[in-house]
């Protein structure tokens, strides 16, 4: 039997926020990244992002980036291409006084060729079924600080490039995930430009 009491809300499992619910409309692929997931993931990054710039590029329900500001991240982008959808993160981000968090309609591909801005952790968590995993990694490239991590969650984890290294994995239900941390010497090594 399917409990409807709890459906399209999820939590913030850490941070000044903590325990608060956000509520997200239906929307085509939208599928938030799970508490024990979240909570995984923030064990690995550490409780605290005090003063870091984080993106997260595929917004969904915005929950990755509202955690990061609940930790006291400095500044938070979210990236959403769904209009309705990014309404929604606005309001939640209202409900919660979120302050340091910037939203941009775009999509993520767009924003990461017409911006200059650097970031210490990236979410990428994607539709399911997204494939455009070296244009994205070529772009990315030059918005990372040096010792930057990048979450990636998709249905299959896509190939890695040399300037990110696996720091952390794992899976839950049809879902992959890895913690990947940037390299810039790798990077710069193995371009020609």
């Amino acid at each position: 039997m399917k409990h409807n009491k709890h459906h399209n809300q999820i939590r913030i499992i850490g941070g000044v926020h903590r325990g608060r619910k956000l509520h997200f409309a239906d929307a085509d692929g939208l599928r938030p990244t799970p508490d024990s997931v979240r909570e995984r993931l923030f064990n690995w990054l550490g409780q605290d992002m005090t003063g870091q710039a984080v993106l997260d590029l595929f917004g969904g329900s915005g929950a990755l980036g509202m955690e990061a500001a609940s930790r006291h991240a400095g500044k938070v982008v979210v990236v959403e291409n769904n209009r309705n959808t990014l309404l929604n993160i606005q309001n939640n981000m209202r409900e919660l006084g979120i302050s340091r968090m910037e939203t941009v309609l775009s999509d993520g591909l767009s924003y990461l060729k017409h911006g200059h801005e650097r970031f210490d952790t990236v979410f990428l968590d994607p539709p399911f079924n997204w494939q455009k995993w070296p244009e994205l990694f070529d772009l990315l490239a030059g918005r990372l600080n040096e010792g930057a991590m990048v979450y990636i969650e998709a249905g299959s984890l896509p190939e890695i490039p040399a300037w990110l290294t696996i720091y952390r994995e794992g899976k839950a239900g049809m879902s992959k995930f890895v913690l990947l941390a940037y390299e810039a010497e790798s990077e710069e090594s193995g371009s020609a430009s």
